[in-house]
C-alpha cells in the first residue's frame, strides 16, 4: 500500500512539473487551451486553412484566418495535449502563390500564441533538421522529431535573427533578444518592424547538389534572387540541439549575414495607407475620367504595357463589382540595378475582395515613394515603367494518355527544360478590350552563351523559333512554343538552370531596341515526381479524357484531389488544343481558372472541328518558387 502510494505521488509531482522537455511536457488543465496567432507572409495570409497537431501527432485543432488580417483563434480539441504542438497554414499569398508554412509552440500553457510566417517555417525547419511539410504530414511516426523542434526552436529563432541582423539594425529593432519570432504578443501583418523583417527577405527551403536540404536566405531588393546565405540543415540541427553547439558551421555560403535594402526599409511604413486610398476612392464609386486625374496615379508611366488608363478602367471595374484591396505584399525590386540599400520601384501585389471576403481577383504593380510629399500620400502607384514583361521559370512536362497513364510516345516523360515568356500582345487589364500586337521577334541569351530566337505567333506570347529573325510563326498551342526543353536544345546547361541564372532578353519595340534580363527564381529539378503535375480527379481507363467531350464545351474538370495532395501548387492554365491532322494552325481554347480553394471549372467554349483533329486538354501549375509544370492529356478519339 505504501508502495502504491508513493508511486502515485510521483505521477503527480512529475505532471506538475511538466515532466522535462519536448514531447513530455503536459501539464494539467481544468479545460482545453486556447491558441491563437496571426498567419503572413507580410500581408495576410487571409482564408487560410490552420491545422494543428500535438507532440504525439494527433489532431487537436483546425481554423481558418480572418479575411482581413490573417488572424486565427482555436480551442483545442482535448486538455491534454502533448508537447509540443505543431502547426500548418496553407492558403494563397498576396502574390498568388500558394503557401505552407510552419510554426510550433514548445510548451503547452492555457493560453498560447503561434504565429505562421516565412521566418517560423524557417525556425522550424532548422529545429527538425529538413523540410517541414514531409514531417507534418507523418506528425504520428515522428514524435521523436517533434521532441528535438521542441528542444531546438528556442535556440533556432535566436541564429536565424543572426543570419538578417543587418535587417534587424535597419527597421530598428532596438533588442533582438526580445524578439520572439514565434509568438510576438504584438505582432500583426501591419507593416511593423516584425512584419517587415518578414517581407524584407526572401527564405526558401530547397535541396544542394548532393540532395542535402538547405535553408536560403537573401535580400529581397536585390536585382537577382541571391541565396545569399546558405545554411545545411542537418548540421544546423545537430548544432542546435547541443548546450554549446556552434550553428554557424553549418553555413556553406561566403556570407554569414543576408544583405540589407536600407534606405528602402524606413521609408515601408505607410505603405498601407496607399490601399487604404485606394479603397477610399473605389468606394466613391469614382468613374474612370475622375480615376485617371487621382493624384495615387498622377505620376504613373506603365507596367508591362499597362497605360495609367488601364489601371484606371481596373479600378472602375473594381467600383462596379464593390471590390477592396487587402493588404500590400512585398515582391522585390522593380529596377534593372537597384541602388546598394536602396529600390526606388518596389513591385507589390495584393489580393481583391468582394464584400463577402472571397478573393475574387489578384493585383500587382509597382509603387514609388515621395518623400517630399505633405498633403497627399508618400507612397503612389508608378509601374515598372516596361513595354512588356520577361520571365525565364523552370518547367517541367508530363504528356498523359487519356486513361491518364504515361505516354511512351514521349521521352523522356516527364521532361524538364526552361519556360520563357516575352510578352508578345497586350494583355486584357478590362474584359473586352482586345488584345493587340506589342512586338514581332526577339532573341533570349542564355546564361551559357548560347540564343535562341523567338517570333510572333498570335499569342499572348512570343514562340520558340527554328527559324531566326521568323515574324509570323504557326504555334503548337502546347508547352513546346515557350519552352526550351533539355530533350529538345542541345544548349542547356548546368549553368542555365540554376537559380540565379541571368538571361538576356533583346527585341525592338516601337522602333527602339531593347533589352531585359530575367533571372531564374529556383532551381530547375532534375526528376520532379509525377505527382507533382496538375490531374484530373477520375480519369482512368473506365473514364478517359475523349475528344467529344473536350469538343463539346460542356465537360466539367475537377483538381481537387491534386490540389489536396500538393497544397504548395496553384493551377494557373486551362486550356485545349484541336490541332487539325493534315497539318496548320491549331484551334487554342482558354478556359478561365478560378482562384483556390476553388478546384472545378467548365469548359464552356464548343468546337466544331472541320475535319480530323486531335484533341488534346493542357493544364499548368506553379510552386512559391515560381516553378511551372505542364500536364497534356490526349483525348480518346
Amino acid at each position: 500500500m505504501l508502495y502504491r502510494l508513493a508511486a502515485f505521488a510521483l505521477t503527480l509531482l512529475l505532471a506538475s512539473c511538466g515532466g522535462g522537455g519536448g514531447g513530455s511536457d503536459t501539464p494539467v488543465l481544468d479545460k482545453p487551451p486556447t491558441l491563437r496567432g496571426v498567419a503572413a507572409t507580410g500581408a495576410p495570409l487571409v482564408n487560410a486553412q490552420i491545422s494543428v497537431v500535438d507532440g504525439q501527432g494527433k489532431a487537436v485543432g483546425t481554423a481558418t484566418t480572418h479575411g482581413a488580417d490573417g488572424s486565427y483563434s482555436l480551442t483545442l480539441s482535448t486538455s491534454s495535449p502533448a508537447a509540443p504542438l505543431f502547426i500548418q497554414a496553407r492558403g494563397m499569398d498576396a502574390a498568388g502563390t500558394m503557401q505552407v508554412l510552419h510554426s510550433t509552440v514548445p510548451t503547452i500553457s492555457a493560453a498560447m500564441v503561434g504565429h505562421v510566417t516565412p521566418l517560423t517555417n524557417a525556425v522550424v525547419a532548422l529545429s527538425l533538421g529538413t523540410e517541414p511539410a514531409p514531417v507534418f504530414t507523418a506528425a504520428a511516426t515522428s514524435t521523436s522529431q517533434l521532441t528535438q523542434m521542441a528542444s531546438a526552436a528556442a535556440a533556432a529563432g535566436t541564429f536565424l535573427k543572426t543570419l538578417v541582423k543587418t535587417q534587424v539594425s535597419d527597421l530598428k529593432i532596438t533588442d533582438a533578444t526580445a524578439l520572439d519570432l514565434l509568438a510576438d504578443s504584438t505582432f500583426a501583418a501591419n507593416k511593423g518592424a516584425h512584419d517587415l523583417l518578414i517581407e524584407s527577405v526572401r527564405i526558401d527551403l530547397a535541396r544542394s547538389k548532393l540532395n542535402v536540404p538547405v535553408l536560403q536566405i537573401g535580400n529581397k531588393f536585390l536585382a537577382a534572387p541571391t541565396a545569399e546565405v546558405v545554411v545545411e540543415l542537418p548540421t544546423a540541427q545537430t548544432e542546435l540541439l547541443k548546450a554549446t553547439g556552434t550553428p554557424a558551421t553549418a553555413i556553406t555560403s561566403t556570407l554569414k549575414a543576408a544583405t540589407s535594402a536600407t534606405t528602402l526599409l524606413g521609408t515601408l511604413s505607410g505603405l498601407d495607407d496607399l490601399g487604404a486610398a485606394l479603397n477610399q476612392l473605389i468606394a466613391q464609386g469614382r468613374d474612370v475620367s475622375t480615376l485617371l486625374n487621382s493624384v495615387l496615379v498622377t505620376g504613373y508611366d506603365k507596367h508591362n504595357g499597362r497605360s495609367k488608363a488601364d489601371i484606371a478602367g481596373i479600378l472602375s471595374t473594381y467600383t462596379t463589382g464593390n471590390r477592396q484591396f487587402g493588404r500590400f505584399q512585398l515582391l522585390g525590386c522593380a529596377d534593372d540595378a537597384p541602388t546598394a540599400g536602396n529600390c526606388a520601384k518596389v513591385l507589390v501585389g495584393a489580393v481583391i475582395s468582394d464584400s463577402t471576403g472571397a478573393v475574387v481577383d489578384l493585383f500587382s504593380d509597382a509603387v514609388s515613394y515621395n518623400k517630399s510629399a505633405t498633403t497627399t500620400n508618400k507612397w503612389n502607384l508608378i509601374g515598372n515603367g516596361k513595354k512588356l514583361a520577361v520571365g525565364v521559370y523552370p518547367l517541367g512536362f508530363l504528356a498523359l494518355n487519356a486513361d491518364g497513364t504515361a505516354s511512351g510516345a514521349v521521352v523522356p516523360n516527364p521532361g524538364i527544360g526552361l519556360q520563357v515568356e516575352v510578352q508578345a500582345q497586350t494583355a486584357d487589364p478590362v474584359p473586352g478590350i482586345p488584345a493587340t500586337q506589342l512586338l514581332s521577334s526577339a532573341t533570349v541569351q542564355l546564361p551559357g552563351g548560347f540564343s535562341i530566337p523567338f517570333g510572333y505567333c498570335n499569342r499572348l506570347l512570343l514562340c520558340v523559333s527554328s527559324t531566326p529573325g521568323a515574324t509570323n510563326l504557326i504555334p503548337t498551342g502546347g508547352v513546346g512554343d515557350i519552352a526550351i526543353q533539355r530533350s529538345a536544345v542541345g544548349w542547356i546547361g548546368s549553368a542555365d538552370s540554376v537559380r540565379g541564372a541571368k538571361f538576356i532578353a533583346s527585341y525592338t519595340i516601337s522602333g527602339v531596341a531593347e533589352t531585359r534580363n530575367a533571372w531564374l527564381r529556383a532551381d530547375v529539378l532534375g526528376e520532379p515526381a509525377a505527382t507533382r503535375f496538375p490531374s484530373v480527379d477520375s480519369v482512368s481507363a473506365a473514364s478517359p479524357v475523349s475528344a467529344a467531350s473536350l469538343q463539346s464545351g460542356t465537360r466539367v474538370i475537377n483538381w481537387a484531389a491534386w490540389a489536396a495532395a500538393n497544397p504548395d501548387l496553384r493551377l494557373i492554365e486551362i486550356k485545349r488544343v484541336f490541332t487539325p491532322t493534315v497539318g496548320g494552325a491549331p484551334t487554342v481554347l482558354d478556359t478561365s481558372v478560378p482562384l483556390p480553394p476553388r478546384t472545378v471549372a467548365t469548359l464552356s467554349t464548343a468546337y466544331t472541328p472541320v475535319g480530323s483533329v486531335t484533341s488534346e486538354l493542357w493544364l499548368q501549375a506553379m510552386d512559391a518558387q515560381g516553378r511551372r509544370f505542364h500536364t497534356r492529356y490526349t483525348g480518346k478519339p
